[in-house]
């Protein structure tokens, strides 16, 4: 019998592959010592040694992606159902694209959450015309974003166009999203399977419109010159406590949480999280969502150890039952002859 099967015993083995970044800020001593007081063992995988060496898991949690590795996942749940993978490599797969990610939100056909419009540019002359932003069907201010998603260092290079001259600097393949004014206030939410929770962040500034009709300025600006990356967790926890915050208002619960279980089951996906901004001139307190993430920073989430710890537990009692279940029936089949 190979490692992999599920441990007979009563505690948790939780098998984990993540990056060596996403290891250490995820993999935290405060979750290592709330999982073992609830029964839960967090076991690091070595990605390099092959999966059937390695266990036995009850649950495998990843972040890796490339092929040898998605392989021996799809290996694993061939042949050791009972073991389950968080969260399966094809589904997270939709959101390593910035067109496919947002796609999901617009199918879900809901009247209170729409996407900003974007388009994905292939051909640069499409940018260097006077008309640019008028062929595009789209309105200055944009913000332009990698195609990919998957998380690379060029995944993350974001920018701000204020002009036609900063449009026809872009390089492509981009992806071209009307920037909309929303307060400077990103809602961030965090789902982990049931549990949702919302939480207010610092965003980008508002464009004043005078700034549009200058096309002599340079007219692009990367995140890194304008966004709060620079900006340390005591200033970002000082402004969600102060009045910056209280003059955002935040979406309402139920709402959320009926957006995020749409998402859930539409993408197949258990741990995420997506973007939420307010069109600061819709009165009608229209919402956007403007990204979605895969495996996010959990340690930025109040409680993040109970609430990881109580969904592992979760996901690995469900699907014993389910097995104890089936064991049940197949007994009652044999039994009735």
């Amino acid at each position: 019998m190979s490692n992999l099967s599920p441990s007979p015993s009563p505690r948790y083995r939780i098998g984990y592959a993540l990056s060596p970044k996403k290891e250490q800020t995820f993999i935290t001593s405060s979750l290592i010592t709330h999982a073992n007081q609830q029964g839960v063992d967090l076991i690091r995988i070595d990605p390099s040694k092959p999966l059937t060496q390695q266990g036995p898991f009850d649950c495998i949690v990843h972040k890796l992606y490339k092929p040898d590795w998605i392989h021996q996942l799809h290996q694993l749940s061939l042949h050791h159902p009972n073991v389950v993978v968080v969260d399966p490599p094809e589904a997270i797969e939709r959101l390593h694209n910035r067109v496919s990610m947002l796609e999901v939100v617009t199918q879900l056909r809901n009247e209170t959450f729409w996407v900003p419009n974007q388009k994905v540019v292939y051909d640069p002359e499409i940018l260097r015309g006077a008309d640019a932003i008028r062929e595009l069907g789209l309105r200055l201010p944009v913000i332009a974003k990698q195609v990919s998603a998957d998380g690379g260092a060029r995944s993350h290079e974001m920018c701000l166009v204020l002009n036609l001259n900063g449009l026809s600097k872009l390089e492509t393949p981009i992806v071209v999203q009307e920037f909309v004014n929303h307060g400077g206030v990103v809602f961030k939410v965090y789902v982990v399977g049931d549990h949702v929770k919302c939480v207010k962040r610092r965003s980008l500034p508002d464009v004043p419109e005078e700034k549009l009709n200058d096309n002599t300025a340079e007219g692009l600006l990367s995140f890194s010159q304008i966004s709060n990356s620079a900006r340390n967790e005591e200033e970002e926890e000082d402004w969600c406590s102060g009045s910056g915050a209280e003059k955002a208002e935040t979406p309402p619960f139920e709402l959320v949480v009926e957006l995020a279980r749409g998402l859930r089951e539409a993408m197949g996906l258990q741990l995420f999280n997506f973007d939420l901004i307010r069109d600061g001139k819709d009165g009608n307190g229209r919402y956007l969502v403007i990204d979605i993430n895969y495996f996010p920073g959990y340690a930025k989430m109040p409680s993040y150890e109970s609430v990881l710890v109580d969904f592992f537990r979760h996901v690995v009692d469900e699907r014993r039952n389910k097995t104890s279940g089936l064991e049940e029936e197949h007994q009652e089949v044999r039994g009735g002859g």
